[in-house]
């Protein structure tokens, strides 16, 4: 059995694009940490917080508790300052993920997996998927740190297969369902399409049958209004199509698909 630390920008983002992954893993019997960078302060102030608690003390409890339905063993927080999205504000927050030291940053990482004696760091993709600030710093961080780490663990990067999008998108038009409103080719933060073209993807993970935890997962992050709000109400057909695949890059890894857990 394997040790999998995931590394991911913002609480939430596990649970959307590998917590499927995360459950099949965890049912296999592998030992699976999530390490968020940030706390995720940027992200929407719930309208029903206790007396002295915090956006981030909520967002916290949320992951929490996202991590126990999904079967995830340890979450441990890195400690930055949500960046934002590209152009604001915090993107130059000096105590933000985005402004960090890449080898300050990647010996928090690589202390965690020295801990845990890690095998694989799954982080993103070149561009974060999409081009978000702290997205973007988890893929360097999470390469230096296997870099740094005692006994260097293999790494996955966590993306989106942009042409299965496309299909999906066109397939749903031509049924006559509306526009579900996105475009995996159209431009994210950083000016690319969404994830990367299927032909640099090397691992097609199939979490049909854990969509009831992913979306219990989702639910969790309640406070996240728009984003994961936006997910639970698509329509079945949409959600499932969306997300009941999980897709996973190696470097240097010939082209060729896989399928089925790549650990």
């Amino acid at each position: 059995m394997a040790t999998i630390v995931f590394l991911h920008a913002h609480p939430d983002d596990e649970a959307s694009s590998t917590s499927g992954t995360i459950a099949l893993a965890a049912r296999a019997g592998h030992r699976v940490v999530v390490v968020f960078a940030t706390n995720g302060d940027h992200g929407e102030v719930p309208s029903d917080l206790a007396e002295g608690e915090t956006t981030v003390d909520r967002r916290h409890l949320e992951a929490a508790r996202a991590a126990e339905i999904v079967g995830t063993a340890r979450v441990v927080w890195l400690g930055y300052s949500d960046s934002g999205m590209q152009g604001w504000e915090g993107n130059n927050d000096p105590s933000s993920f985005h402004q960090a030291d890449l080898d300050e940053a990647a010996g928090r990482l690589a202390a965690v997996l020295d801990e845990e004696d890690a095998d694989v760091l799954v982080g993103y993709d070149w561009h974060g998927n999409y081009g978000h600030p702290d997205h973007l710093k988890v893929h360097a961080v999470a390469y230096r740190a296997a870099a740094l780490a005692t006994r260097r663990p293999r790494v996955l990067e966590a993306t989106m297969n942009r042409d299965a999008g496309r299909a999906l998108r066109n397939g749903l038009i031509a049924q006559g369902v509306p526009d579900p409103g996105w475009d995996p080719d159209g431009p994210g933060d950083d000016g690319n399409g969404l994830g990367m073209p299927e032909v640099q993807i090397h691992f097609r993970v199939d979490v049909s049958r854990m969509l009831d935890l992913k979306r219990a997962a989702l639910a969790c992050h309640a406070s996240q209004t728009s984003d994961v709000g936006a997910m639970l109400s698509m329509p079945e057909e949409l959600f499932s199509g969306f997300l009941g695949v999980e897709w996973f890059r190696e470097h240097g890894r010939p082209i060729g698909m896989t399928d089925g857990l790549p650990f």
